[in-house]
C-alpha cells in the first residue's frame, strides 16, 4: 500500500493519519478537508471558544503533524470503487490504493422557513464565530433542542448574565441519560437563570430580514433576538451513494474491524472508516451502532490504521482495544462525565447524590446487564466503569 487518501479533516481523519505514521506507514498520505482550517477541537466551540476563553489557536488537535498533503477547501463527491478513485467537487480525482472515510456529520437544518439573520446552528468554527457576533448585550436566546450542544450553550452565556430560555420536544434535557439525570440537569441549569420549555415543539421561528421570535405549539410565544437551531446533526455521506457501500440512516456501516461492507455484507477492498459518520457492532447496540462521541472516534481512528494494513482475516477487533464509549461536558461547576452506551439503557439507578456539591452517579441498566454510568463531579468513580463496560475478548 503506497498511497492512502482520508476523507475527512476532523478528529478521526487526523488521528488517523497520525496513527497511520506511527505504525510505520511511509507512503503518499493525502487528507481532504473541506474547511479551509487545519484539524480542531469541537468541544470547545459551545464553551470556551464561545465564551472567549479560548482562541481558534487553542483549539488545534493537539500531537505532531504527520508528513501529509492538504487538500482544503474541497469536499468528496463520488466515490468509483473499482477505479479505486475519490472525485472531488472541483473534479479532481484522486486515486487510492487505502481509503478512510471520516466526513462526520453536520448540524441538521432547520425544516422551515426562517429570517434572513438571528438564526444559527454550532458546528464548526465559522458557526461559532458567527453565533458570539450576532449576541449583543441585551439579546434574547432562545435555544431549540435540549441535548448537549444546547445545554452547554446555555450554560456559558448564562455565565455572561444574557437571557436564555431553551425548548425540548423531550421531558428532560439531555434524554439520552435518562429521566434522573434529566430532571437534576435541568434543576441546576434552572438555578442559574435559564427556562426551560420542555415537551413544546416548536410551531414557527418568526421575523423577516432579524428574527424576533419562538412560537410555541402551545401558542406561547417567546421573544428572540438571536436562535441557536439543535437538534442534532445528519451524516456527511450523500457522495457515497451509488458506490454499493452498505449505509443505514445514511451512516456507514463497518464490521468490528472499522472494514467497511457492502451492501452484501461483504468487507470492502482497502476501504475503512472512523468517527461520527461510521456504525460498527458494539456488545451493548443491536446491530451496527453509530456512536458520536470524542472518544469513539480517536479509537476506531487508530484501530483502522492499524488494520488499514493488514489484510482482512488478520485485522483486529475494537473489542481488542476495550473501547468504550466516553462522554465529557462542562456546565457551569458541574463536569459531566459519562462511561457505556447509554442508548442501550432501559432502567437508571442512582447510586450515590449529594445536592450541595452537587455530585451524582447513576448507572445504566438492560435487564439486569450494566450498560453505562453517567457522574456529575465524580471523576474517579467513573473511571472505575471503564473496565466494567470493556467488550469480552473473544478466545
Amino acid at each position: 500500500m503506497r498511497d492512502v487518501v482520508v476523507v475527512g479533516g476532523g478528529l478521526a481523519g487526523y488521528r488517523f493519519a497520525q496513527s497511520l505514521r506511527e505504525s510505520g506507514y511511509d507512503g503518499k498520505l493525502t487528507i481532504v478537508c473541506d474547511e479551509e482550517h487545519r484539524p480542531y477541537d469541537r468541544p470547545p466551540l459551545s464553551k470556551q471558544l464561545l465564551a472567549g476563553t479560548y482562541t481558534e489557536e487553542q483549539c488545534a488537535l493537539p500531537g505532531d503533524a504527520p508528513e501529509v498533503t492538504w487538500v482544503f477547501g474541497r469536499r468528496a463527491a463520488r466515490l468509483d470503487r473499482d477505479l479505486r478513485t475519490l472525485v472531488l467537487d472541483d473534479g479532481a480525482e484522486l486515486p487510492y490504493d487505502g481509503l478512510l472515510i471520516a466526513t462526520g456529520r453536520r448540524a441538521r437544518a432547520w425544516q422551515g422557513n426562517l429570517p434572513a439573520r438571528g438564526v444559527h446552528t454550532l458546528r464548526d468554527l465559522a458557526d461559532t464565530a458567527s453565533f458570539r457576533a450576532s449576541i449583543g448585550e441585551d439579546a434574547r436566546v432562545v435555544i431549540i433542542g435540549a441535548g448537549f450542544i444546547g445545554c452547554e450553550v446555555a450554560a456559558t452565556l448564562r455565565k455572561e448574565g444574557l437571557d436564555v430560555t431553551v425548548v425540548d420536544v423531550a421531558p428532560y434535557p439531555m434524554p439520552v441519560m435518562g429521566a434522573e439525570i434529566g430532571a437534576r440537569a435541568a434543576r441546576i441549569h434552572e438555578s442559574h437563570g435559564v427556562r426551560f420549555r420542555l415537551g413544546r415543539g416548536v410551531s414557527e421561528v418568526q421575523g423577516d430580514d432579524r428574527v424576533t421570535g419562538v412560537l410555541l405549539d402551545s401558542g406561547e410565544l417567546l421573544e428572540a433576538t438571536v436562535v441557536l437551531i439543535a437538534v442534532g446533526s445528519v451524516p456527511n455521506s450523500e457522495w457515497l451513494g451509488g458506490s454499493g457501500i452498505a449505509m443505514e440512516r445514511g451512516v456507514v456501516t463497518c464490521d468490528a474491524t472499522c472494514s467497511v461492507l457492502d451492501e452484501d455484507g461483504n468487507v470492502v477492498d482497502g476501504v475503512m472508516a472512523a468517527g461520527d459518520v461510521a456504525a460498527w457492532p458494539h456488545h451493548h447496540g443491536e446491530g451496527a451502532v453509530c456512536i458520536e462521541h470524542w472518544s469513539n472516534a480517536r479509537d476506531m481512528a487508530d484501530l483502522a490504521a492499524r488494520n488499514i494494513l493488514l489484510e482482512a482475516e488478520a485485522r483486529w477487533p475494537m473489542a481488542e482495544l476495550a473501547s468504550v464509549p466516553t462522554f465529557w461536558s462542562d456546565q457551569y461547576d458541574v463536569k459531566i462525565k459519562s462511561a457505556g452506551f447509554l442508548r442501550a439503557a432501559d432502567r437508571w439507578t442512582i447510586v450515590s447524590e449529594d445536592p450541595e456539591k452537587p455530585s451524582l452517579l447513576v448507572e445504566g441498566h438492560r435487564g439486569d446487564e450494566l450498560v453505562g454510568a453517567v457522574a456529575f463531579n465524580m471523576n474517579r468513580s467513573i473511571i472505575n466503569y471503564h473496565r466494567a463496560l470493556a467488550a469480552p475478548v473473544s478466545g
